[in-house]
């Protein structure tokens, strides 16, 4: 059925929501995991046409992507990760195609109103623009 899923990590309490469900699923189908994380400040935007340094928030969010790597390694799944650098939807769209994986597996916060318009764009564009199948998992509440 799935045999490599895309992860999309935001560096958030999210990440737990989504990881719980594609762990399981991973382990029940035999899936690889492919987690994407899509730096997006100022410095992640503009790192190639300006050729700057990484940025403080690049180191962090490579070493959080490594440690969950890690950890899902660790557990018995096969996953590895990827830092992505830019707008979010475009390098999770491109992530997808480029690594042919057949499910992406995203956690959603349950936006309203403009609220939507502004946070609820990635998963829109993902949605719309993929030909594959699409997990949307709602992120808990936070305690």
């Amino acid at each position: 059925m799935y045999r490599n899923i895309l992860v999309a990590i935001e560096h958030s309490d999210a990440d737990e929501t989504i990881l719980q469900h594609v762990e399981q699923l991973a382990r029940h189908v035999g899936a690889s995991l492919l987690l994407v994380h899509v730096a997006d400040g100022f410095a992640a935007r503009h790192f190639e046409d300006l050729g700057l340094r990484e940025s403080e928030e690049m180191r962090e969010d490579r070493a959080y992507l490594e440690g969950l790597v890690a950890r899902l390694n660790s557990a018995g799944l096969t996953a590895r990760g990827k830092l992505a650098l830019g707008d979010p939807a475009t390098e999770l769209i491109h992530a997808a195609q480029s690594e042919a994986v057949d499910l992406v597996a995203m956690a959603t916060h349950g936006h309203r109103f403009f609220n939507d318009l502004i946070r609820g764009a990635t998963v829109d564009r993902v949605r719309h623009e993929l030909r594959i199948p699409i997990l949307l998992v709602r992120a808990a509440a936070k305690k």
